[in-house]
C-alpha cells in the first residue's frame, strides 16, 4: 500500500499532466486560429453550450471567436473557467 508521500507525488504528476496543452491544440493556435474556438472544439462544446456555461450570449461569443470583439477580462475569465483552462491559454 502506498504511503502519503507516494500518493502526493502521484497526485502532483496527475495535475501536471492535466495541465499540458494537447499537441493538436498547440498546432492550431500556433497556426493563428482563435484559441477560444480551438479549446471549445477540443472540449467538444457547441458555441451555445460554451456561451451558456460562461454566462454570455452566443452572438457575443461568436464575435470573440471571429476576432470582431476582444471580450472583457471578466468575460474571458468566465470562458476560461467554462473551458477548464488558464486565462493565459485563451488570450
Amino acid at each position: 500500500m502506498p504511503d502519503d508521500r507516494e500518493l502526493s507525488f502521484a497526485q502532483a504528476i496527475r495535475r501536471s499532466v492535466d495541465q499540458l496543452t494537447p499537441a493538436a491544440v498547440s498546432r492550431r493556435v500556433n497556426a493563428g486560429e482563435n484559441p477560444v474556438r480551438v479549446w471549445r472544439e477540443h472540449r467538444r462544446m457547441t458555441l451555445e453550450g460554451l456561451a451558456t456555461a460562461a454566462g454570455i450570449g452566443t452572438a457575443y461569443l461568436s464575435e470573440i471567436e471571429t476576432g470582431r470583439k476582444d471580450g472583457s477580462l471578466s468575460v474571458l475569465k468566465a470562458i476560461a473557467g467554462a473551458l477548464q483552462v488558464d486565462l493565459d491559454d485563451i488570450v
